[in-house]
């Protein structure tokens, strides 16, 4: 093996496509679940580049014949480059943070920043708080303890300005999971979540439907592999690498969710969307259907609008865990707020926008009993779709024509 990754479990790892896109060479995975695996693997140094992930990035160093400073001072390596059979070691997450913070505009000088989570990437995060001159670092962690806040604790803090998750909380497969609460923290202007998968968290969520500038940890992962794939190359490599990567995986990865009226065409452009994007295409009413074991319509007879809502989220919150789909939902989706960020978590949603006049009434849809129930339906829903969406499609016209438009939209919105 020449380049790759080590680490206990790396069933979810992005690590291979990004580094394959960006250094052009063959990237391994190597899932080394014991420490005595991981020690053999370094021992025997065949390989000439690899990064580390948890849980060796402490135990690498004594294999190192020379560690970055930076790293040194963090007390973590994840990139290892092997120079005639010695081993250097550095530590991208550094900088792959920082790139994440200038992105997007998030300053750390003379703030309050909260940590959150205590493991090895805390010490990442405090060393670019303290070299971006943060005016007080506090940590949060679940049990509390010396230096370190409970989440409680840390959600009094109503002075915190800028929040940087260091913890494996909303991370796949326990997406959703959110362990502060911020709806306190009044002074609250920037979260930078280090969690890529999903590639927004449920933090990260909140934070942007209070106005608050709010980023996930997918920016950061590209950018940390391209300083290691410099090293590893011992060259440099063009600084719009980086957004230019991001916005290629991100499109690649991301799920489309399309909202709207019944029958406003979901079905049909999604199909043609999701061929012409390479994606899965997923039905929400058909996932419904079989986990009932039942058609839609015998799920209102026997529980009502109320159970067919219950199972809807819960079908969501499955499907949504999934990426690189094109998602149809149901037309009353959006009437469950705990919908919205499920569906926003890993890609845009999009509102197809339709002529009431062209919409259809009654056949297998419960709820469009006539045109003055469905009328009255729009009015109702049209603010909600507005406050989901991240773009509008319109749906008029041949469906070429839409088509191209959904695929510009897409565009604009990866």
């Amino acid at each position: 093996m020449e380049y790759g990754l080590i680490g206990g479990k790396l069933g979810h790892s992005f690590s291979k496509p990004i580094h394959e896109l960006v250094g052009g060479y063959d990237y391994q995975l190597v899932p080394l679940p014991t420490e005595a695996q991981a020690r053999e693997f370094l021992e025997k140094r065949e390989f000439r580049g690899i990064n580390v992930t948890i849980p060796y990035k402490k135990l690498v160093i004594p294999y190192c014949h020379w560690v970055a400073p930076q790293a040194a001072a963090i007390g973590a390596v994840n990139c290892l480059v092997n120079r005639e059979g010695n081993l250097y070691g550095y530590n991208t997450d550094y900088s792959g943070f920082c790139y994440l913070l200038d992105a997007h505009g998030i300053d750390l000088k003379e703030k309050v920043v909260l940590i959150l989570g205590s493991g090895a990437t805390h010490n990442t995060l405090t060393a670019v708080c303290k070299d971006r001159q943060a005016r007080e670092i506090l940590t949060a962690g679940r049990r509390g303890g010396e230096g370190i806040l409970t989440y409680d604790q840390a959600a009094q803090r109503t002075d915190v300005q800028v929040i940087l998750n260091a913890s494996p909380a909303g991370m796949y497969p326990d997406n959703g999971s959110c362990l502060l609460d911020i709806s306190r923290m009044e002074k609250l202007e920037g979260v930078a979540d280090c969690v890529y998968n999903p590639f927004s968290t449920r933090l990260v969520l909140e934070a942007q439907k209070r106005g608050i500038t709010a980023v996930g940890g997918f920016e950061m992962l590209v950018a940390q592999a391209v300083y290691a794939a410099q090293l590893f190359m011992d060259k440099e490599l063009d600084p719009d690498i980086i957004p230019r990567t991001v916005s290629r995986l991100r499109g690649e990865l991301c799920n489309v969710s399309l909202v709207g009226m019944p029958s406003c065409g979901k079905s049909t452009i999604g199909h043609r969307l999701a061929k012409a994007l390479g994606k899965t295409f997923v039905d929400l009413d058909d996932e419904i259907e079989k986990e009932a074991g039942k058609p839609i319509p015998e799920i209102f007879a026997q529980g009502g609008e109320d159970a067919f809502r219950a199972l809807e989220t819960q079908v969501t919150a499955r499907v949504t865990k999934g990426q690189n789909q094109v998602i149809s939902t149901g037309g009353g989706i959006v009437t469950r707020e705990e919908n919205i960020p499920l569906l926003r978590q890993n890609g845009p949603v999009i509102w197809i926008r339709r002529p009431l006049d062209q919409l259809s009434v009654g056949g297998y849809r419960p709820l469009s009993k006539s045109p003055e129930v469905l009328a009255q339906m729009e009015e109702q829903r049209t603010p909600l779709y507005r406050g989901a969406a991240d773009g509008i499609l319109d749906n008029q016209g041949g469906l070429d024509q839409v088509l191209a438009q959904a695929l510009e939209l897409c565009r604009s919105l990866f």
